[in-house]
């Protein structure tokens, strides 16, 4: 996930994939993946990360992993919550600007 998120032509590969799959005309409603369904699963992805990098930084201290591993997933951790915040100061950028635009 975080390679993807850091990787500009995967972003764009995965918009246009999603794009396709929702203007293709004659699919089902079923084999549609709505906006909420994205969400939910980059959010459970995000949590993973973040678990992991948990465990592995719990493991460090306990003696029982190595010093590359633990360095990738608490790298990886930390670059999902970096995409987190981000996304997230934008969404609320955006608000505020629809907040502000005239009825």
């Amino acid at each position: 996930m975080v390679d993807q998120i850091s990787n500009p032509a995967a972003a764009a590969k995965a918009y246009s994939n999603m794009a396709k799959g929702a203007d293709a005309p004659g699919m089902d409603a079923p084999n549609k993946t709505s906006f909420g369904d994205v969400l939910k699963d980059t959010a459970m992805k995000t949590i993973q990360t973040m678990r992991s990098g948990e465990t592995a930084s719990a493991k460090a201290v306990a003696g029982n992993a190595s010093l590359p591993e633990v360095v990738q997933a608490i790298t990886a951790a930390e670059l999902t919550l970096q995409t987190v915040v981000a996304v997230r100061d934008r969404m609320m950028s955006a608000y505020q600007e629809i907040m502000r635009m005239p009825i």
